[in-house]
């Protein structure tokens, strides 16, 4: 991504503090927001979660696009996880965790985000973004829609799935992954092909069926990134 020329002009430790300042702006945000939508709605508990299942995941635009390094975005996203963590144990935060299910998928997601950051940051952040935004987007979208609106439905490993839901999970994380290739440089040969992101959101929708104690949230997110990179250099 291209920074703008006052940013290029600040110091490095100034753009790196800068950076880490709007990522705890946006996080604190979200949070914030989830906080709101359980005082406003205590009768849906799954919402607060989708709230910061979605708004998480342009944090890694944010980091991206400030250029965070990696010796500072890596361990942030180990801290993040650890935190979740404790919070699934603890419930410090019930918005986040109280969805009357047994689920890991927040420490899970955290543990995706640090997986990918550990493979891929900075040299291809677009294969972080693209295994994120999907996760964020298009199974928080799905689990949405899928839970509010009545589609034809079954049951994997104790988990309801519906066609809606999976509907909606195969086509957001196809625009994300259409929309993440097209603000790419041009020929940079970086993104993927449109046959091969056809074939990651196929992917990522078959992996989503899989969500037993939220486990759908560390498969999802990894695959997706190993197959964008994988996918993304034979192009």
């Amino acid at each position: 991504m291209a920074l703008p020329l006052w940013w290029e002009g600040l110091g490095e430790q100034w753009r790196q503090a800068l950076g880490v300042a709007a990522v705890l702006l946006w996080l604190a945000l979200v949070v914030l927001l989830a906080l709101q939508t359980r005082a406003h709605w205590p009768q849906r508990p799954e919402w607060s979660r989708k709230v910061l299942h979605i708004g998480t995941g342009p944090v890694v635009l944010i980091a991206w696009g400030l250029g965070i390094e990696r010796w500072i975005a890596l361990p942030a996203a180990a801290v993040v996880t650890v935190a979740a963590a404790l919070n699934h144990r603890f419930r410090l935060l019930p918005a986040v965790e109280d969805v009357g299910r047994a689920s890991y998928g927040t420490v899970a997601y955290g543990a995706a985000i640090t997986t990918l950051m550990a493979l891929f940051w900075p040299q291809r952040s677009d294969a972080v973004a693209a295994g994120v935004l999907v996760m964020a987007c298009g199974d928080g979208l799905a689990g949405l829609l899928g839970a509010s609106i009545a589609s034809p439905s079954w049951t994997i490993a104790g988990q309801r799935k519906s066609l809606l839901g999976t509907a909606t999970m195969g086509l957001v994380s196809l625009g994300v992954l259409v929309a993440l290739r097209l603000a790419l440089p041009a020929g940079g040969g970086l993104g993927p092909s449109l046959p091969a992101l056809v074939a990651i959101a196929v992917a990522a929708m078959l992996l989503e069926q899989f969500a037993l104690l939220g486990i759908d949230n560390l498969a999802v997110p990894v695959a997706v990134g190993l197959l964008w990179a994988l996918l993304g250099a034979q192009t």
